[in-house]
């Protein structure tokens, strides 16, 4: 743990250093670049912006936000609004991985660069590059982790987000996290919590109520996570049931040291911010950029709470 703790802050070090180096560099010319979230209301997309802000008010850059608050239609609406704009380059979380095409070939249409965070799109030959968490290795790391935990197999519930290419590459690396030990394993139920708390908390309790003798949940995010352990609350099955899941988000992890939840795997919203900017810059400059970075996720610890409190992202 402590290596592979030591080689992701070692990553993270180059990864700021090399955002310092060339925001620096370019602060004569300051850029106007907007920010399409999917939505604000989970604090994952919220670290983002802040750092975006803060970047943008660091160079003296023009930034602008928007919020379609998860509605897809929405969100091509205010894409096209952006593109209207004249922006120099657009940071884009997509509402559906599948759905933003028209707002892709938009952007195209003007030549205006999009960079993917986070989440994944199909059409990705529209876009120059996306960044993202290592999604699949915070899945696996669940995975691993459950397998570890009940070698004997168990009865198991997972909430996904199946719009949500992130989350199906985290639901993917939890099934190949469990290994040679998967056909022990028995899901009695997989639903959509469309990552969100007060979604997941009513599924989690029909399938508490369907299936007493469930042992365990993996969630795809913190909030839903947070959704199952208030359904397991009012079920006074928590003793009993283990919850993993994804995010590292500062809930989850006093949720994590609270005992409420087994695991969580830490997504680094600022530093997905900061190399997204950084590639931004480089696609202005002319530059190459890679069609894919992954920026390291890594098991919230005890000891790494201790050190760092759960009040903000890492």
């Amino acid at each position: 743990m402590k290596k592979f703790i030591t080689s992701f802050l070692t990553i993270t070090f180059i990864i700021f250093t090399s955002c310092f180096q060339l925001v620096n560099a370019d602060t004569k010319k300051p850029i106007k670049f907007a920010f399409i979230t999917s939505t604000l209301n989970n604090s994952f997309f919220t670290a983002i912006s802040d750092t975006f802000s803060e970047i943008a008010k660091q160079n003296g850059d023009q930034y602008i936000l928007v919020d379609p608050q998860y509605d897809q239609a929405k969100q091509i609406s205010m894409m096209e609004d952006v593109i209207n704009q004249k922006v120099d380059i657009i940071y884009l979380i997509a509402v559906d991985s599948e759905g933003i095409r028209q707002g892709l070939l938009a952007a195209k249409q003007k030549q205006i660069p999009v960079v993917v965070i986070d989440n994944p799109i199909s059409d990705d030959d529209l876009v120059v590059s996306t960044v993202a968490s290592d999604n699949f290795l915070a899945g696996k790391i669940n995975g691993e982790q459950m397998a570890k935990d009940y070698p004997n197999g168990a009865k198991i519930a997972v909430i996904d987000c199946p719009f949500n290419r992130a989350s199906v590459l985290r639901a993917d690396g939890f099934y190949a996290g469990l290994g040679e030990n998967r056909s022990k394993f028995d899901v009695v139920s997989q639903q959509n919590g469309k990552c969100a708390l007060e979604v997941t908390m009513p599924i989690a309790e029909d399938i508490i109520q369907a299936h007493p003798d469930l042992q365990a949940f993996f969630a795809v995010n913190d909030p839903s996570a947070l959704g199952v352990v208030v359904a397991l609350k009012a079920s006074n099955k928590l003793k009993n049931v283990k919850v993993y899941t994804v995010d590292g988000s500062p809930d989850g992890k006093k949720a994590f040291s609270d005992g409420d939840i087994t695991l969580t795997v830490a997504q680094a919203p600022i530093q997905l911010a900061k190399e997204t900017y950084k590639v931004g810059k480089q696609v202005l400059a002319g530059e190459s950029v890679a069609k894919e970075i992954l920026v390291p996720t890594f098991p919230i610890t005890k000891e790494m709470i201790d050190q760092y409190g759960v009040k903000v992202w890492q």
